[in-house]
């Protein structure tokens, strides 16, 4: 059975899964756990050739996995250091410097909450550029030159998101574009509680099953880096699940999803909350890698 996953992480375990069960060596794949507290654990996956792209059938890259324990049940103080790990991991891919130009793009569409995630976080995010014009400022050593906006859904505007964002570069001209989008799952624990982050870039609406024109260097000719959490699992994907706890055989299970196809997503019921503590952990995380000085 094919599981719809966006994360890389995810991605590695079902090739493990395959091979015995047991953690493999995947060539063109190198990975490295830190744990930062009792609370949120970090999983980079690098892939570093084809041989790797094949094997976890995703481009090669680099994908950082925070994995966040407490938040849904309120843990004290956990948002706060989620955020700066985040902070902390983001700024290895955009380091912070004088003439930073970063431009910020709120993917998915705000009238659907498991798919509003970008715009949410986009609204947070403190945007300097206009400032940066006021004063005819070519850099400074506290904040970055941030724009940002939402261009929301091909449902909406009829318009290719990739070719909004073009143009928003052509004006704003930044040197890398962080694209924040929903994701989906495979596995039922990690919705809403991991965060990824990788270099590669992302395909809009993939998460809810719509996937539009890739956002990459490639398709936008800036670095981009790509911010997501999964809100969403395939419905099939738990059916399987439960028929394989209930002892069903593997063969069995596969032919029930194949016959009766599930084109449904499921999400939780305070996915609501889920989208606000998200969206304050990527914005925090976001300020503090763009404005250094300001966020500390």
């Amino acid at each position: 059975m094919k599981y719809r996953t966006d994360l890389a992480l995810e991605s590695k375990q079902l090739y493990d899964e395959e091979n015995k069960g047991k953690e493999a060596d995947i060539p063109g794949v190198s990975s490295d756990i830190n744990i930062y507290d009792e609370d949120i654990k970090v999983t980079t996956i690098e892939i570093v050739d084809e041989r790797g792209a094949v094997a976890l059938g995703k481009p090669p890259g680099k994908y950082i996995t925070l994995e966040v324990e407490g938040l849904i049940d309120g843990k004290e103080g956990v948002k706060e250091r989620a955020s700066h790990a985040l902070g902390r991991e983001l700024t290895k891919l955009i380091p912070f410097k004088y003439d930073l130009k970063t431009l910020i793009v709120g993917i998915g569409n705000d009238k659907v909450t498991p798919d509003s995630l970008g715009p949410y976080t986009a609204s947070k995010i403190k945007i300097t550029r206009h400032l940066f014009l006021i004063y005819d400022a070519d850099g400074d050593y506290d904040m970055s030159c941030v724009s940002g906006f939402i261009p929301g859904v091909m449902g909406s505007t009829g318009i290719e998101t990739a070719e909004i964002i073009k143009k928003a570069i052509d004006i704003s001209e930044p040197e890398v574009v962080v694209v924040i989008d929903s994701l989906a799952a495979r596995d039922i624990s990690r919705v809403n509680t991991t965060i990824q982050i990788n270099d590669v870039g992302i395909s809009p609406g993939r998460g809810m099953g719509n996937m539009r024109t890739e956002l990459s260097k490639d398709t936008l000719g800036k670095r981009v880096i790509a911010i997501g959490v999964p809100t969403v699992i395939d419905a099939s994907t738990l059916i399987a699940d439960a028929m394989l706890e209930m002892g069903q055989k593997d063969d069995d299970v596969m032919k029930y999803v194949e016959d009766n196809q599930h084109d449904l997503v499921v999400t939780s019921t305070d996915i609501d909350l889920i989208i606000k503590d998200f969206s304050d952990i990527i914005a925090n995380g976001i300020n503090i890698t763009l404005h250094p000085g300001i966020y500390k």
